[in-house]
């Protein structure tokens, strides 16, 4: 948290990543890149689409730090309703570079489409946000895919996916997290290969931001179970990264 939070690396990270984000969709948009596409969901002929971004919302484009370090004040301990009251807030800035990205995109008639595991009940507090930094998301909102706010769409975002490659070509993907590009709650090593299979796709069709706070790589760990305790967490992480006997 110290080092997303303070260090001139994590901030230069952030600008590196929408730099090449914006010379990879400029790429995108060629003539002879017709079949690019960075949904391993869209199949079949989509040439003719229009072309679309897919961004994920939290650590990728807005800083959630203020609540991170709430967060750790209190234990480290999440709970969902400060979680939603805190987003209820609107408050939380751009992270660098990622505005003047979504707008080169936007001003080159490229469609945004925000995919968030916020939960649809705080939908309209999210709108506010990004309105508020100047992210261009329509008044109705139909930019913005929420988890839960169509039955199917959990945070498994496959399904949100594959809604949007339907009707556009996703020519790029903005995430912090490997679930933001494609299905990765396995295992450890099972999604170090899975990051792998896909090697070709990083800093060219999927744009990745750092994230060494939370998401699914810290819960594969302890293979997503919700009912341990903090103590036997801190054991399964230990676990992950003792030398071999």
């Amino acid at each position: 948290m110290l080092w997303a939070h303070t260090s001139a690396e994590y901030r230069a990270l952030s600008q590196q990543a929408f730099a090449v984000a914006t010379f990879r969709l400029d790429e995108s948009l060629q003539p002879e890149n017709a079949r690019w596409t960075a949904a391993v969901e869209q199949q079949g002929d989509f040439e003719a689409l229009p072309p679309a971004v897919i961004v994920d919302v939290d650590e990728a484009i807005l800083d959630t730090s203020e609540f991170q370090i709430e967060h750790l004040q209190d234990g480290g301990t999440f709970d969902i309703d400060r979680w939603n009251a805190w987003v209820e807030e609107a408050n939380a800035p751009a992270l660098p570079g990622s505005l003047a990205f979504v707008q080169h995109a936007d001003a080159r008639g490229v469609r945004i489409f925000y995919v968030t595991n916020r939960a649809a009940g705080v939908e309209g507090s999210v709108h506010k946000n990004l309105m508020a930094r100047g992210f261009p998301v329509d008044a109705s909102g139909e930019n913005l895919l929420t988890k839960g706010e169509q039955e199917g769409w959990g945070s498994d975002k496959t399904s949100r996916r594959a809604f949007l490659a339907r009707t556009h070509r996703i020519v790029l993907m903005v995430g912090d997290d490997l679930n933001d590009f494609v299905l990765g709650r396995a295992s450890p090593e099972e999604r170090r290969l899975l990051s792998d299979r896909y090697a070709e796709y990083w800093g060219r069709k999927w744009i990745l931001l750092p994230n060494p706070i939370y998401g699914t790589w810290e819960r594969s760990i302890y293979d997503n179970e919700t009912s341990l305790t903090p103590e036997q967490i801190l054991e399964r992480k230990w676990r992950e990264i003792e030398p071999e006997p």
